[in-house]
């Protein structure tokens, strides 16, 4: 029997929709309440040692434990969740574990891009990421997944940073993945999948869009200026 599960999120975290997409992708019954990061409620820092989502919730008979870090709680889902969404080959899944932390500096190089207040620094930024994708290029498959044929924690790792280039593609016009058609390929097949799909509240894009304007960075001239 499984534990009772709930996540703790706020609506456009991409680590806590990491762990989204392992939940839905296994069928696994999770409930998830969504909070203010800016104003978080009390019992939220009691629990979260880093005061960052995401945070899950394991309920169990014998009471209630804590788990952070979108690393550890897709691997814990997947564990409890047969069969596993790792590659057998405990070298190819070693690998993978360093690709994903690989990717969770994309995302973190993304935040810095699209923040930037001068054209320069994005500029310098955005080059930076460019790099990175080109790294993970040489690395991925070819295949319809990071590893070939089958769908792997991997993947639903990097599910929400290729929706969120997606999303900068949509308002901007910039696309990140041209000289990287494994990635875009990548990208159009897990953007494809319900269990990707699922994983964000609806009208994402929207409140992604709102971000960019709020943050007031070189981006919010750019989707401003769009038509």
């Amino acid at each position: 029997m499984q534990p009772k599960l709930e996540l703790i999120s706020f609506k456009l975290c991409p680590f806590v929709q990491r762990a989204v997409v392992v939940l839905k992708h296994k069928h696994v019954d999770f409930d998830i309440t969504y909070i203010d990061l800016a104003n978080p409620p009390e019992w939220f820092k009691a629990i979260s040692p880093l005061g960052q989502v995401p945070v899950l919730k394991v309920m169990t008979p014998d009471g209630t434990e804590v788990l952070f870090e979108s690393s550890v709680i897709q691997e814990y889902v997947d564990e409890i969740s047969p069969p596993s969404l790792h590659p057998a080959d405990p070298l190819i899944k070693a690998k993978n574990r360093a690709w994903i932390s690989f990717g969770g500096e994309i995302l973190g190089a993304l935040h810095g891009m699209i923040s930037a207040k001068e054209e320069a620094v994005c500029n310098d930024k955005r080059e930076a990421i460019l790099q990175k994708l080109a790294r993970l290029e040489a690395a991925h498959s070819g295949g319809d997944y990071f590893n070939g044929a089958d769908f792997n924690l991997i993947d639903a790792a990097y599910a929400p940073m290729l929706m969120r280039l997606d999303f900068i593609k949509q308002l901007t016009g910039e696309d990140l993945l041209v000289n990287t058609p494994k990635l875009a390929h990548w990208s159009n097949v897990l953007l494809a999948m319900p269990s990707v799909q699922d994983s964000v509240v609806e009208g994402l894009v929207n409140l992604y869009a709102m971000m960019l304007k709020k943050l007031d960075g070189h981006f919010a001239c750019k989707l401003t200026n769009r038509d």
